[in-house]
């Protein structure tokens, strides 16, 4: 199966946060994406649905594949989002 891929950040609703949707289902291993954030250094809070990585911004990391970016920065959301990126799409 070929890699997935993310469409482009969009502004959430309530203009708090941006958010990365893969262009096809999608289902994670949370745990894996979670050892392979801590093995980078990153501190995550596992809820078993998702993963919440705190920070500036705050990332957001759904079972479906969702990631939600807490910013109203654009250039901010994308290089948040490009750093973890490759853990989600099997790269």
């Amino acid at each position: 199966m070929p890699p997935v891929e993310y469409r482009e950040l969009r502004l959430c609703s309530n203009k708090g946060a941006f958010e990365a949707l893969p262009s096809r289902p999608l289902v994670l291993d949370l745990s894996s994406v979670r050892e392979a954030l801590e093995r980078r250094g990153r501190e995550v809070t596992d809820a078993r649905v998702m993963l919440i990585v705190p920070g500036t911004p705050e990332l957001t990391i759904a079972r479906d594949g969702r990631v939600l970016v807490k910013s109203r920065d654009a250039a901010a959301a994308r290089a948040a989002f490009e750093g973890i990126r490759d853990l989600l799409v099997g790269r």
